[in-house]
């Protein structure tokens, strides 16, 4: 798994974005209504969240394809089939998937607050926040990085200083 989160970025995103969807403890112990996983099934599929899944399966497959070729490179007629067979018969399980997220957003709103999200998001200020919520991660992470860097360089320096100043030679 490590390789395919390292190989394939849209991979390690979507494991992130599951990860986060699916984390934490169910917030009430009741199963939500029909109607509240409706609308958070709404919600997945308005929100785009299902993009971010699709390369899961097809993630999987390739990385247990590359075990087995790693092993014996000439399966690769063989297992490029196969591979081609289970992404069409691992399709279905993708709605286990949205499912899942959808009751962890049934589970932490009641149906009325998923009603007005699913408002906000088909409002034009949700769908541009839909559009743009990408780019504003994406820099955000790339500048939280380019900071944490300027500041290990930082306390890098302090530290050394401070050691110095203790009589440690380095």
């Amino acid at each position: 798994m490590r390789f395919l989160l390292t190989a394939y970025p849209s991979i390690r995103l979507a494991a992130i974005a599951v990860m986060l969807a699916l984390a934490g403890p169910v917030a009430h112990a009741q199963q939500p209504s029909a109607a509240a996983m409706a609308t958070a099934k709404e919600i997945v599929n308005v929100t785009g969240s299902t993009m971010l899944f699709n390369p899961l399966i097809p993630g999987v497959i390739e990385q247990a394809k590359v075990l087995f070729l790693q092993q014996n490179p000439a399966l690769s007629k063989d297992l490029n089939e196969i591979s081609t067979k289970l992404r069409s018969d691992l399709m279905p399980r993708f709605e286990e998937l949205v499912n899942e997220v959808a009751r962890n957003y049934a589970t932490r709103f009641n149906e009325q607050e998923l009603k007005e999200l699913l408002a906000f998001y088909k409002s034009p200020v949700g769908r541009k926040l839909i559009v743009e919520q990408p780019q504003v991660v994406d820099g955000s992470m790339k500048f939280a990085q380019t900071w944490a860097n300027a500041l290990s360089d930082q306390v890098i320096a302090k530290m050394r200083d401070e050691l110095k100043k203790r009589g440690h030679e380095l």
